[in-house]
């Protein structure tokens, strides 16, 4: 992640902090929610600007930029081992997803049956495997980067192959939100290779919008998965149908 981008996610941290929407940080500052929203997505404001957004805010235009000095380069993933022990047992990894998707303490005691006590315990194994870095009061801070995926065919995915995908695709698809799309089509490497980068981009999209409704109160956000793969592949059925050789 960049310089720019580390310096947004501060701002947007703090802006949770501090409970402020885009539309109040939008009215201290006498601008459009849209001019304030294009100026986060962009990335790209003057020393000034930097300035009245963080006093808008509530915080320190120096705090703010020391946080952005002491954020180290975050992976995107985690190594075998770590993994490993992640599918070693299921309500670890159900902690752990749930820390990626910024659950606190909190919500995931009410929701789940796991006693706080226990769910503490699942939060010093995640700092541990470096997942988290665990805070005073059981805050906890993301060691690994918004573009943060499983490795491909690891044991999360081999986990998620097994138990997962035909819970997953069992659904119809046809809720508010939903959608299910099977496209096939002939590439080359190189326009295969450039879908792949457009896929990534639009993971990294949900993970912005994903951070961006942190703000919203959490009856007004449901938990969406996206599942998207694209591979060099032909149903069996249909191979079989093919001209042989001869």
């Amino acid at each position: 992640m960049s310089s720019p981008e580390v310096l947004i996610q501060v701002l947007r941290s703090e802006m949770r902090a501090a409970d402020m929407t885009y539309k109040q940080l939008a009215l201290r500052l006498g601008m459009s929610e849209s001019s304030v929203k294009r100026v986060f997505s962009q990335g790209d404001m003057s020393l000034s600007r930097l300035e009245q957004i963080c006093k808008a805010v509530g915080v320190a235009m120096e705090d703010v930029l020391r946080q952005a000095a002491d954020c180290a380069p975050h992976a995107d993933t985690l190594t075998l081992d770590q993994e490993r022990s992640l599918v070693r047992d299921p309500k670890l990894l159900l902690v752990a997803i749930c820390c990626l998707g910024h659950w606190t303490l909190a919500q995931i005691i009410e929701v789940y049956a796991i006693s706080e006590t226990e769910c503490i315990g699942y939060l010093v194994k995640l700092d541990r495997l470096e997942l988290i870095e665990l805070k005073a009061m059981n805050r906890y801070r993301m060691r690994v980067s918004i573009a943060f995926r499983w490795i491909a065919d690891g044991p999360v995915q081999q986990f998620f192959r097994k138990h997962v995908v035909d819970d997953y695709f069992g659904g119809r698809f046809d809720g508010a939100g939903e959608a299910l799309l099977c496209v096939h089509g002939r590439l080359s490497n190189p326009s295969a290779q450039e879908l792949v980068q457009k896929i990534r981009q639009l993971a990294a999209e949900l993970a912005r919008l994903h951070q961006d409704d942190q703000r919203l109160q959490a009856s007004e956000r449901d938990g969406f998965t996206l599942l998207l793969g694209l591979r060099s592949w032909e149903f069996a059925q249909f191979t079989a149908m093919r001209r042989s050789a001869d």
